[in-house]
């Protein structure tokens, strides 16, 4: 029988702490995500095209949800359909950040 109490764990993700509650049995399962997500974000932080921390997280699932995408790529699946809608996303998240950054 599986425990579902849940626990809060204080995580960083780019230098940046956050706490996350989830159930105890997924804390290892989740800190594994969290290790994931946050090499993804630094890579993302190193090739230096974008900055602010919103941005880097969006790209990270953008790229995250590809990736999970690819591997679960099945009979009748436009793989060029979804990258051209993936290109298209990201340049629309592109442009209202930077629109949101020309803000401030």
């Amino acid at each position: 029988m599986s425990d579902n109490t849940m626990k809060t764990l204080e995580v960083t993700l780019l230098d940046r702490d956050f706490r996350v509650a989830c159930p105890e049995d997924d804390e290892a399962d989740l800190l594994a995500a969290v290790t994931y997500l946050d090499k993804k974000m630094r890579e993302i932080q190193a090739a230096g095209k974008t900055a602010s921390m919103e941005r880097i997280a969006v790209m990270a699932a953008l790229n995250i949800a590809h990736e999970l995408l690819k591997t679960r790529v099945g009979a009748g699946f436009d793989l060029g359909e979804f990258k051209r809608r993936m290109q298209a996303m990201q340049a629309t998240v592109d442009s209202a950040l930077a629109e949101q950054d020309a803000l401030f």
